[in-house]
């Protein structure tokens, strides 16, 4: 089967063939197991409620040991796989435009203290609607998004963050690989428009643009509403008429307080646009704006003079909100300077699109059962998370091809409109057509295992909830004895 996408012909069953054959080289150890595994998952019937479960599919020749083992002791080759993802159709903005999406999916296992690098995850609404930080191991995922109405992304990259790591410096470092990694497979050329990264709040925007400067990106975060960015520094002469006495020159112009609109000034753009749920959508640009940095934090260690990282402001209002919520104005940084109002519109409304990643974590974590495992090493759960990625990569090659499965409670969708969780539905019609490059399972015998009626005489570690201290040594919970008190004595002590 064939079809036109983007102005190229392409075979989509050949695509899926090919990819599916890269996996199985991805896969250096339990090779076998792993990639039945990865089939098991896109071919069972609903959501994934514990992994063991998937060993009783048709697709899985093997036992539940195997399951386990592959998990366990399994390799996988990530550099490879990563390169194969790159290397699979992207979708494009209206203008050709890659746009990229960077959030963090934490994977919470708040009571396996046996579980190693286990670090505070930032977490919202678990049971009373505020913020937590719960322990687990959180990922940070890069997805290409597409426009319009669609909960689809392409997943290019995934990173567990280490406990104490810099957000920023670990983001930087996975975005600079992924763009790489995509210029190496042809999907940016040179005089193609740069790569716009999209970045919620959290993220340091600023700094991110500063060290991805060399890049052909341009860096959009949402900031905070209680910020203070600096004007551009006025000139000479400015400076001497507004000074007649002399003085310093100031490294830094007048406050842009987000909270006082007296500090605003005129706009050098400005566009409404309406909207089908939030009404008309207002926004405000104001060009050649600057965070003023202090040597702290991350620039504590900075060589030189501070930089001055100049972008744009935008400001977007809207009429309401469709949950009739509060409605307050999104902030936003763009790494640019000088932007029109289509620059202006395409930011905000790439912006928005950010969160269809949102669509594919819940995806991840309520279909494929990707935070289902309770598996003890953190090594087995990147395993399980790359497994993840490579069987919803899958999915969004062969969206084409299936055929829709609909309940009949659901709506009829056209044929390369079907949801992911709808094209797994029908993926086990394609998955008997497509090749495997599995081997048949042998014929073994289990081995004995503890005899019945013995201890475990090695009993698992524990581990402390990563934590760093200021002086950037890990924390470690006092004993007794480093407190300088004795355990008190209870009855059963003898």
């Amino acid at each position: 089967m064939s079809l036109v996408r983007q102005g190229v012909l392409r075979d989509v069953f050949a695509e899926v063939s090919h990819f599916r054959s890269e996996l199985y080289a991805c896969l250096t150890a339990r090779g076998d197991a792993l990639f039945e595994l990865c089939d098991a998952l896109l071919c069972t019937d609903g959501p994934v409620r514990t992994l063991v479960d998937l060993a009783l599919a048709p697709e899985h020749r093997r036992g539940h040991g195997a399951l386990y083992g592959g998990l366990n002791q399994g390799r996988t080759d990530v550099a490879r796989l990563r390169r194969a993802l790159a290397g699979v159709p992207l979708p494009r903005a209206a203008d050709g435009r890659l746009v990229l999406a960077v959030g963090v999916s934490p994977w919470l296992r708040p009571d396996a203290s046996t579980c190693a690098d286990r670090a505070f995850c930032h977490t919202f609404g678990r049971g009373e609607g505020k913020h937590q930080m719960v322990p687990g191991w959180p990922y940070s995922v890069v997805a290409a998004l597409a426009t319009g109405r669609t909960s689809w992304t392409a997943v290019l990259d995934s990173v567990r963050l280490e406990p104490g790591a810099d957000v920023a410096a670990v983001t930087t470092v996975q975005i600079r690989e992924v763009v790489e990694r995509l210029v190496v497979a042809g999907q940016w050329n040179p005089g193609d428009p740069e790569v716009l990264v999209v970045l919620d709040a959290g993220y340091d925007a600023p700094r991110i643009a500063h060290l991805l400067d060399g890049l052909p990106v341009e860096i959009l975060g949402r900031l905070r509403s209680d910020r203070v960015m600096r004007r551009p520094t006025p000139s000479r002469q400015v400076f001497h008429l507004a000074n007649p006495k002399g003085g310093r020159p100031p490294k830094h112009g007048g406050e842009f307080v987000f909270g006082n609109s007296a500090t605003w000034g005129t706009e050098q753009a400005v566009t409404v646009t309406d909207t089908r749920l939030y009404g008309k959508a207002t926004a405000q640009a104001w060009d050649r704006l600057h965070p003023r940095l202090t040597r702290r934090a991350a620039w504590l260690d900075h060589d030189g003079p501070l930089p001055i990282i100049e972008g744009t402001v935008i400001r977007l209002a809207v009429e309401k909100l469709p949950s009739g919520g509060v409605n307050k104005p999104v902030w936003l940084w763009w790494s640019r300077t000088g932007a029109t109002e289509a620059d202006v519109d395409r930011c905000w409304q790439s912006f928005l699109r950010r969160f269809d990643i949102e669509h594919t974590f819940r995806l991840f974590k309520q279909t494929l059962g990707r935070t289902k495992p309770r598996l003890r090493s953190s090594e087995a759960a990147d395993r399980w998370t790359w497994l993840v990625i490579a069987a919803y990569a899958q999915l969004l090659l062969a969206r084409p091809l299936v055929a829709d499965l609909r309940h009949p409670w659901e709506r009829p969708t056209e044929p390369n409109k079907l949801t992911p969780a709808r094209v797994r539905r029908g993926f086990r019609n394609l998955h008997t057509k497509a090749p495997s490059p599995a081997r048949a399972p042998k014929p073994s015998r289990p081995g004995p295992g503890r005899p019945p009626g013995s201890k475990n005489q090695r009993p698992a570690t524990r581990h402390e909830v990563g934590r760093v201290l200021a002086t950037g040594e890990a924390y470690a919970r006092p004993t007794h004895h480093q407190k300088g008190t004795k355990p008190r004595r209870t009855a059963t002590d003898g």
